[in-house]
């Protein structure tokens, strides 16, 4: 699987998890440390945590693992660490207040299906 296949595969099982405002970003070409971020919403604690672990559980069956994860579901913000792949989980508040499409607005935006 290549990192976008990657990046596109976890975008889509964060909609099938009724994540909200999925955002896939190409920022190879503008970052050193990744090659994707990915962004979305939880509506609560319980989805951000809910949605890291499906997020977890689809990749580990094709054998790819979290090299980190940062923050909790109950900080507003959870990062899942995949090298080239990082996912960013967010309450609505604290996208709101990150706002990293704006910080990344210079990357490519994937279009999901």
């Amino acid at each position: 699987m290549t990192n976008r296949e990657i990046a596109l595969k976890v975008a889509e099982v964060l909609q099938e998890k009724k994540a909200k405002d999925v955002v896939v970003i190409d920022v190879a070409e503008k970052s050193a440390f990744t090659d994707y971020l990915i962004i979305a919403s939880g509506g609560s604690e319980r989805q951000i945590g809910s949605l890291a672990t499906e997020i977890a559980n689809k990749l580990a069956v094709d054998g790819i693992f979290a090299k980190n994860t940062e923050g909790t579901r109950t900080s507003g913000w959870v990062l899942v660490d995949y090298g080239d792949i990082i996912v960013n989980l967010f309450s609505i508040e604290q996208r709101s207040r990150y706002n990293l499409e704006k910080i990344w607005s210079d990357g490519t935006f994937l279009e999901i299906e």
